[in-house]
């Protein structure tokens, strides 16, 4: 998503029991889903789909880095986005708008026997993207919505809803994320930036259960080089919790986030139909699920 880009989410830490640790459930920016893209540019006027193809393993990291025994998770992400770069100048600035609707399967080995849970992830609204050309230099501030509408949430959990071996598709609150892309662009070459900030607005909340996931910031960061229709290179990311998550009013012990991952990238050009791959090996994780993912890409103009 973002060439061009539009946004995403998802993805991120577990809950191993109707206890939480760690942002409760997801991370709510999937670890390193914009790779490879130009952070800070806009397409030309016109709509785009764009849909990421997010394939993950991993187990459980403790406050330590290691690993936690009988926490596998297999995750398949799906997130089609529609965005709308609008041809409008706002200060200057190229203006887009976009919508997110991630579909998640989840097979989680702590939660016992089953063929694993699909649902609807967090619906995400992209109000505004911003995008200024200063040479080859390119700025984009935004705004992200995640809103409180997945299809199950920790809630679900918390009250006894099996998920057939699954985990909860999304989260139990509203967020709002103010997002920063930043690209150079030159003779082939991308050196990106792709930051956000993670602000929960409410809480999730059951009977006698109210969790307040701590804010967290994200980035993906490339750095590729194009030759006529490939494109190669390596991307990043990080994710860093800013503050302990609450368990009604109280903090949760080693709930404070922290992941890295790095690893190629490649892609193609057929015409109008960008197809890119991005592989990264978390080489550092704590109170997250860490391992390896691998997401194809796929962006197309409509019209």
């Amino acid at each position: 998503m973002k060439k061009i880009l539009a946004a995403a989410a998802l993805m991120g830490a577990v809950m191993a029991s109707s206890t939480a640790s760690a942002t409760e459930l997801w991370d709510p920016q999937l670890k390193g889903v914009n790779e490879g893209l130009a952070a800070g540019a806009l397409p030309p006027k016109g709509v785009y789909f764009i849909l990421n193809n997010y394939w993950a393993n991993y187990q459980k990291r403790d406050a330590d880095g290691n690993r936690v025994h009988g926490t596998n998770l297999t995750a398949l992400v799906e997130v089609p986005v529609l965005l709308w770069s609008t041809g409008l100048k706002v200060f200057g600035a190229d203006y887009a708008v976009g919508i997110a609707q991630p579909i998640a399967y989840t097979d989680f080995e702590a939660q016992g026997k089953g063929s694993g849970n699909w649902g609807f992830y967090n619906t995400i609204l992209i109000p505004g993207q911003l995008s200024w050309k200063i040479d080859d230099f390119f700025i984009k501030p935004g705004l992200s919505i995640y809103l409180d509408d997945a299809s199950t949430t920790p809630a679900d959990l918390v009250k006894g809803k099996r998920l057939n071996g699954g985990l909860p598709s999304g989260n139990g609150y509203t967020a709002v994320q103010p997002d920063l892309g930043l690209s150079w662009l030159h003779d082939g070459w991308n050196l990106s930036a792709d930051l956000h900030l993670t602000i929960p607005v409410d809480a999730t909340h059951a009977p006698g259960y109210e969790y307040k996931s701590g804010v967290q910031f994200s980035g993906d960061y490339t750095a590729t080089k194009t030759l006529d229709k490939w494109t190669f290179g390596l991307g990043a990311h990080q994710q860093n919790q800013l503050n302990s998550d609450t368990l009604n009013g109280r903090e949760v012990k080693d709930s404070i986030v922290a992941s890295y991952g790095i690893g190629p990238i490649i892609g193609y050009q057929f015409g109008g139909l960008s197809v890119m791959a991005t592989w990264n090996h978390n080489v550092y994780t704590q109170n997250d699920v860490g391992g390896d993912f691998l997401n194809l890409r796929f962006v197309a103009p409509l019209f």
